[in-house]
């Protein structure tokens, strides 16, 4: 089967969980440590999770990775 990578990113709030806890329940599975790094220009931490998913599907280039 084929595996699909999505990199989640958002600022260090809880909406950044909520977006990696709705991944994971459409069954991506955490990839790695989290990440965050202080964004200077904005004063605020981001944090980032990569994501994994197996597809039934091919792999197609257009296709929106969200709604997988």
């Amino acid at each position: 089967m084929p595996v699909i990578y999505r990199l989640l990113t958002d600022d260090d709030t809880s909406a950044f969980c909520h977006k990696i806890s709705l991944a994971l329940s459409r069954g991506w599975v955490l990839h790695g440590a989290p990440t965050m790094a202080f964004d200077a220009g904005r004063g605020v931490m981001r944090c980032a999770q990569a994501v994994t998913k197996e597809i039934a599907a091919p792999y197609a280039a257009d296709m929106k990775l969200s709604e997988q």
